[in-house]
């Protein structure tokens, strides 16, 4: 395949802004995704050089040029399509918490992808962003969500990424408590078994189909069943020690429902918003913890390009 540089042409300014995701929500692992709206938003520019000025959350790291997930997708979509594209000076602006399961590296890889898209002129459709992500995160659920907004379901069949998206108009309120380190996903999933027994499968299947319909029909009483899980909340509860004191607060009036965020360490709790301000000292008390920090955020749209 022939290497070309891209012209001055279509080397226009390109702004993208993309949400946080918190998967699996409980029950729906690798298949469930909710959009949050924390963002990570990028202005770039084609330049001489490659340069990041960052700010907000983790700003240092996600200034860094060495290991740069966002450029280092970028120019390997653009190597894989034979072209030369312009070297990028990024303005970016980051809310999304990194190694906490809130999808830092699915924004990071799509914001790749499209600013690949754009600057090297390869018009890359939606179903193709979504494959091309998806094949590079490993699984689905946090790209589409980040992608499409709201609450995505997501599955791969052969080469490519079915979905489907409900709750974008929600008002409920999501409060994500971090604890003071993060956990590699990598790490997270090497603690899950091999194999399940089928009561478990049964369970995850029917808390699954509820956690749908919750959304879809925005029924926040669904969830304090819908996002029980079996399949790896239990085996992450070790690395992931906010859960098991964080769960009981299903009990607690105006929360719904309570959940790792992806593979953790973080916990989401979907809670009524005429309650949420109010949950934060209960919060504290049940993760007996000083140093957590409670994020109280809202269901997103997905992404914002232009």
């Amino acid at each position: 395949m022939t290497t070309q540089v891209q012209s001055a042409a279509h080397s226009k300014p390109f702004h993208v802004r993309l949400p946080a995701t918190s998967a699996n929500l409980g029950p729906g692992f690798d298949a469930v995704g909710l959009a949050m709206a924390l963002c990570l938003s990028i202005d770039a520019t084609a330049a001489e050089v490659f340069h990041i000025d960052a700010t907000g959350r983790d700003a240092a790291l996600c200034g860094a040029l060495e290991n740069n997930l966002i450029l280092t997708t970028y120019m390997d979509v653009l190597a894989n399509a034979g072209i030369l594209g312009p070297r990028l000076d990024l303005k970016l602006h980051n809310e999304i918490p990194l190694g906490m399961g809130c999808g830092s590296s699915a924004a990071a890889l799509l914001a790749g992808i499209l600013l690949a898209s754009h600057f090297g002129n390869l018009d890359l459709s939606s179903e193709q962003i979504l494959e091309e992500a998806a094949r590079r995160e490993g699984h689905p659920d946090n790209v589409a969500a980040c992608y499409l907004g709201g609450m995505t379901v997501s599955a791969v069949s052969a080469s490519s990424v079915i979905t489907a998206t409900c709750g974008k108009d929600l008002n409920w309120n999501l409060l994500l408590v971090l604890p003071s380190s993060g956990l590699a996903t990598s790490k997270a999933r090497a603690m899950l078994p091999a194999r399940y027994s089928r009561e478990d499968a049964v369970a995850n299947i029917q808390a699954t189909a509820l956690l749908v319909a919750a959304f879809a029909q925005g029924r926040g009483d669904l969830l304090r069943f819908a996002m029980q899980d079996r399949i790896h909340q239990p085996y992450r509860k070790e690395a992931c020690p906010l859960l098991p004191r964080l769960l009981p607060l299903t009990e607690t009036p105006g929360v719904f429902g309570v959940a790792l965020s992806g593979a953790g360490p973080s916990v989401l709790i979907i809670a009524e918003n005429s309650t949420a301000k109010s949950l934060d000292f209960v919060i504290r008390q049940a993760a007996g913890e000083n140093n957590v920090e409670v994020i109280h955020t809202q269901i997103a749209g997905g992404v914002l390009q232009t």
